[in-house]
């Protein structure tokens, strides 16, 4: 049964003050949520996944990713900051791990708290998960939130096989909420303020898939917090307060959240395809059944998984070369002797009784009707009205391609006579004036587009 639709919360939000309706994000979106209206980018919140590619295209910075206000940390006793292995892996090799860890708590935080640390939680879960659900093979990846919501709105089909255990930023967010708890702090002065590097997680963690409420406090743009701290390195040249003890992580933690770290790990046959429009090829083809048997997918929306993050400062090649020398040493360490002490694992029982979430429903927008006659007469009209349009896709009528319009056609979100060859050739048929063409196209782009702004004579 298909979930009553209720909006996401979406964390990519579009400026119509800067907008200039170039299509450039209405091109790239995977999941064609984007149409030019009054020649400005509007998105259709259902459709919206989060991936951010409309942020990478947008050439004016009309598109931004909201985040909470750093100040917000402020208002907690205790202030952990949640961080992601990848933005260890954004500076350069000059600056240690314990410098980083020292600017954030010159900062304001009073803990810090790397995320992989959980991977040992999870990690020895998924393959008895596998076992269990033998029937729903392949288990996908719920580590990346953008690929699940692209599951719920392009593939439900597939919603069957998505691993409901929660991913390594939830364990460690539950894991020091319990910690702190334990110690005597109130709930209200416990804050857990996550560093992304994507809007996606922004948007899992204001409205999460399968949990009521995520134990994260905030969310902060990891984009704007390492250009805080690598300045505050810079400016100081030390460290600048006392470095919490550390306990080095483990090689498959530090890898978890790069291409192939998670489907590695698992048994079986597994394969890991990232960036979401080789996600969406891939899915296809396992929807139509064109692709071999395999037990675990491990999918990722960004190019080179998380180090490809759209609010990643450096280059994710070079993110990813870093993490490995990383996890080399870590590996070294290991050959000596010296073996990860993870005070994670004292609430094993704790966070295994936890470590489940709730079935994923599907969100389908595939679908154009509730009731299935209805909804058959619909498609039945979408497929007439392609016969009448020109099938190659340019955009000018506001829509990603002519499919799309025809959908939006039959939902009643537009009219057929925004196709360009469809307004000439009513035009040639006396039905439509010049001047109704271009109100059309006025409506779809904005007046801006057809003003003469240099005043010049024009010879055709």
């Amino acid at each position: 049964m298909i979930e009553p639709v209720k909006e996401f919360h979406h964390a990519l939000k579009i400026r119509e003050d800067v907008c200039i309706g170039c299509t450039h994000c209405m091109k790239v979106c995977p999941t064609e949520a984007i149409r030019i209206k009054n020649g400005k980018a509007v998105l259709s919140n259902n459709r919206c996944v989060d991936c951010g590619e409309c942020f990478r295209a947008c050439p004016v910075l009309a598109i931004i990713i909201e985040q909470d206000d750093f100040d917000k940390i402020f208002s907690y006793p205790i202030r952990v900051a949640l961080v992601p292995s990848v933005f260890i892996g954004q500076f350069p090799k000059t600056i240690s791990t314990e410098q980083i860890y020292s600017e954030l708590m010159g900062l304001g935080f009073t803990h810090i708290y790397e995320i992989e640390h959980s991977v040992d939680i999870l990690a020895d879960q998924i393959n008895p998960y596998m076992d269990d659900h033998d029937d729903s093979k392949p288990v996908i990846s719920s580590f990346c939130p953008a690929i699940v919501r692209l599951i719920q709105v392009k593939f439900p089909a597939l919603v069957e096989n998505i691993l409901l255990l929660k991913a390594p930023l939830d364990i460690a967010a539950i894991y020091n909420k319990k910690k702190f708890s334990d110690l005597g702090y109130k709930e209200d002065e416990i804050g857990l303020f996550y560093i992304t590097p994507c809007a996606a997680k922004i948007a899992a963690i204001k409205s999460p898939v399968g949990d009521e409420k995520s134990d994260v406090t905030g969310v902060i743009n990891m984009n704007t917090l390492y250009n805080k701290v690598y300045s505050g390195i810079k400016q100081n040249d030390k460290e600048t307060c006392p470095v919490p003890t550390r306990k080095f992580l483990s090689p498959q933690n530090i890898l978890w959240t790069l291409t192939r770290g998670e489907s590695e790990n698992a048994k079986g046959r597994s394969i890991a395809v990232d960036g979401i429009h080789n996600v969406i090829e891939f899915l296809d083809k396992l929807e139509n059944e064109d692709l071999p048997h395999f037990d675990f997918l491990e999918m990722r929306a960004c190019d080179e998984s998380c180090a490809g993050g759209v609010l990643i400062s450096g280059n994710r090649f070079l993110t990813v070369r870093r993490l490995h020398l990383r996890a080399e040493a870590a590996a070294r360490k290991i050959i000596r002797g010296i073996e990860p002490e993870e005070d994670i694992l004292t609430e094993k029982s704790f966070l295994l009784a936890n470590i489940r979430v709730a079935k994923v429903k599907p969100r389908s927008i595939v679908k154009l009707d509730d009731d299935m006659l209805e909804a058959m007469k619909k498609m039945k009209k979408v497929h007439e009205l392609l016969r009448h349009l020109p099938l190659v896709d340019c955009g000018t009528c506001g829509s990603p391609k002519c499919a799309s319009l025809a959908e939006d056609v039959v939902q009643g979100n537009a009219n057929i006579a925004q196709c360009i060859f469809v307004q000439k050739l009513l035009e040639k048929r006396k039905i439509f004036t010049k001047e109704e063409s271009h109100q059309v196209l006025e409506n779809i782009w904005g007046k801006e587009k057809f003003e003469n702004k240099w005043n010049v004579e024009l010879d055709f």
